[in-house]
Order: structure tokens, then sequence, then C-alpha cells
């Protein structure tokens, strides 16, 4: 396997497992991936749940892990022995500016309503022009199939552009998204290359929302 073109992918998922089997499984499937290609995990920093799990497995596979979380969350949201670099940010807006300024993909696994609002957000960045970074849905036994027909639907309605639907890279498994985000982001990069655009820089997530990340 070359190496990946990614050096850090920012993971959303639930804090719970959830009631299936499949999720346990993908999310060690996916941070197994990571470690195999080479990449570092940027994550929401908790310890319990598919997020545990991802993180658990990067750190065993002897990847860096930074996990992102809001000091008033920090008690609740954190259980058992954390892994990798804990950052504390103030609140959850800055928690994913950080995410976003330390991650050069974004991928989603099952989870709820926070795993939700931070994928819609990195989507709405990128049809914005705040990022230029794929985004990627692994999509563990249909899971987001609802969330796919929504987004047709609105498309078909004129309230999303067909070009923003693309936005979204789907897969079933691990590595197939994995090799999807690859291809991915060669034509991303070379076409704001050839229309003369510069990748933003490093801190251009949160410079664009009023934040200065701190390390």
């Amino acid at each position: 396997m070359r190496q990946s073109r990614f050096k850090r992918i920012c993971v959303f998922c639930g804090s719970s497992q959830g009631k299936k089997r499949s999720y346990h499984d993908a999310a060690i499937e996916l941070g197994n991936e990571l470690v195999a290609r080479g990449v570092d995990l940027v994550y929401g920093g908790g310890s319990i749940g598919l997020m545990g799990m991802v993180s658990q497995a990067v750190h065993d596979g002897g990847r860096h892990v930074i996990g992102v979380i809001p000091k008033t969350l920090m008690t609740p949201e954190i259980s058992g022995e954390t892994v990798g670099e804990v950052r504390a940010v103030a609140d959850m807006h800055q928690r994913k500016a950080e995410m976003a300024r330390h991650s050069d993909a974004f991928i989603a696994l099952p989870g709820g309503y926070g795993t939700l609002e931070e994928l819609l957000e990195v989507i709405t960045w990128a049809q914005l022009g705040i990022h230029h970074k794929p985004v990627g849905l692994l999509n563990v036994d249909g899971y987001y199939n609802s969330l796919l027909t929504f987004i047709d639907k609105a498309v078909e309605e004129g309230f999303i552009n067909t070009s923003a639907r693309r936005i979204i890279v789907l897969a079933p498994t691990a590595e197939e998204l994995m090799e999807k985000l690859e291809v991915h982001t060669y034509f991303l990069t070379l076409n704001l290359n050839l229309n003369s655009r510069a990748l933003p820089r490093q801190g251009g997530v949160e410079a664009q929302l009023g934040h200065s990340g701190g390390d």
C-alpha cells in the first residue's frame, strides 16, 4: 500500500456504540486503515463509544491521535483511559475549527446529532470555499441512506446545487472510502491548480470564522 496523500484525517462519530456490531467493527476497521496508510487521527476527544474505538485502534497502531474537546465536556464525555493528545478548547465552535485546522480530510462514521452537525458544517464550508478538503461518509449498513435521500430531494427541489451534492464521497467500507478520498483529492487539487486557485493555508478555517487556533 502506497503512502497516503493525507497526513491527518478528522473522524466524526458517536460517543455511543450503536446497536449493531457492524458499527463497532467499522470504527476499528477505519482506525486500522488509517494506520496502514500512515495517517494520524484528529477527532472529538472522547474515549467511549465509536470515538473511543477508532482512537484506540489508531493509537495501538502507533499513529498520533489528537482529541479536541471543550473544557465543559471533559468530565462527562471522557471516561476510561484516554489515548493520545487531548486539546481542551473553549467551546464547540472552536472545537470544530480546531479539528478542521489540523486535518487534511474528513470522515463521518455513524453517529447522532453531534456527528450530523459536524458533518453538515464541513460540507457547508466546502460549498462556500472555506476549505478544499474532501468529505467522506462511511455508510455502514446503509446508516446514512435516509440522509442521502434528503440531500437528493433538496437537489431535486433546487435547494442544493448539483455540484455541491458531489462534495460527499461515499463508500460502505473504510478501505473503499479511503481509496475514493485519495482519488478525489488528487483531482480536486489538479482542478484547483488548473484554475490557478491556491489551496488554503493551514489556518484558513479559523481565519474565516474568526478563531485563532492554539497548539
